[in-house]
């Protein structure tokens, strides 16, 4: 127990994972790879895997720690989110509670894996009696918007995201709703980065496809490296989630890396993130109070 799984879902977009699994891949104990059965999306739709992905799967697991998780994640009777929480507490439970149970999409890229698992390792006490004391970790990323001739457009503000938790009662997708630890980890999300066959298909078969705004795709579309500055309110939900675009000037995943480094405005502040995890240890503590004792029998054990 006390290890570093970490878990992908794959499904029409496996290609990515091509990607996303070789920064995690020395420093996890096991990954997980979740695949339906029957091959198909959270809404029903199916898929195909080429044989292609596999034998690089072969070749590339040279120490034998990658498993495939195959079962039934498509259920009719829910829609694309609640089949999509389903899915990831079926792959926790997997995964095994007592461990540190990550869970990174394929189109997320860590840009220091090591980095978080040194995070990791400093809350190693939520390990022993996980179902007391549910916490999630979370990180940032740096949504890529569109892939360019000669660049990539991205949101120019770092988005949360839940990376791990020690137990896994998710409530909505990776969320379970309870105590965040908010840390300064980021990785590259190739969220929009691709066709727009490719992007119509994902917004179709996604967790949220129901809420998708629909002047989205048409800002999509226009969006180049002159009138970026221009575009605003963004997101493919509620578009006011991302207010504006930045650019960098490389399409190369290595060179990017490189860039989100060097640049200060897509670094999240200590100052946030202080401030972000006492908001989250006095939340809780309120709660844990209310439930059990009062703060004066607390404070005086």
């Amino acid at each position: 127990m006390k290890k570093i799984h970490v878990g992908f879902l794959l499904s029409y977009d496996y290609e990515k994972l091509k990607f996303s699994i070789p920064p995690v891949y020395d420093k996890a104990d096991k990954i997980y790879l979740a695949l339906d059965i029957e091959f198909r999306t959270w809404k029903g739709n199916t898929f195909k895997v080429d044989d292609s992905f596999y034998k690089w799967i072969e070749k590339f697991d040279v120490d034998k720690k990658i498993v495939f998780f195959r079962g039934n994640f498509y259920i009719p009777e829910l829609n694309t989110l609640q089949n999509d929480t389903r899915e990831r507490y079926l792959l926790a439970q997997e995964m095994g509670i007592g461990n540190w149970l990550v869970q990174v999409d394929a189109d997320e890229i860590f840009i220091d894996f090591n980095a978080f698992v040194q995070t990791l390792r400093k809350h190693d006490k939520y390990l022993d009696s996980p179902e007391k004391n549910p916490i999630q970790i979370a990180g940032f990323l740096i949504n890529i918007y569109k892939y360019l001739d000669n660049g990539i457009l991205y949101v120019n503000e770092p988005t949360k995201v839940m990376l791990a938790t020690n137990y896994p009662n998710y409530k909505r997708a990776r969320n379970t709703k309870q105590r965040v630890i908010y840390t300064n980890n980021i990785l590259l999300h190739e969220c929009l980065s691709r066709t727009e066959e490719d992007l119509k298909f994902k917004l179709e078969n996604w967790g949220h496809s129901h809420e998708i705004n629909s002047e989205f795709l048409h800002k999509w579309r226009k969006a180049n490296e002159i009138n970026y500055k221009d575009l605003k309110n963004l997101f493919y939900l509620d578009p006011k989630i991302w207010k504006g675009l930045g650019y960098l000037p490389s399409k190369k995943l290595d060179k990017i890396r490189e860039l989100v480094k060097k640049d200060d405005n897509l670094k999240v502040k200590q100052f946030f993130l202080n401030k972000k995890n006492f908001g989250q240890w006095f939340k809780f503590l309120k709660i844990f109070v209310k439930q059990n004792v009062t703060f004066e029998s607390y404070f005086l054990k």
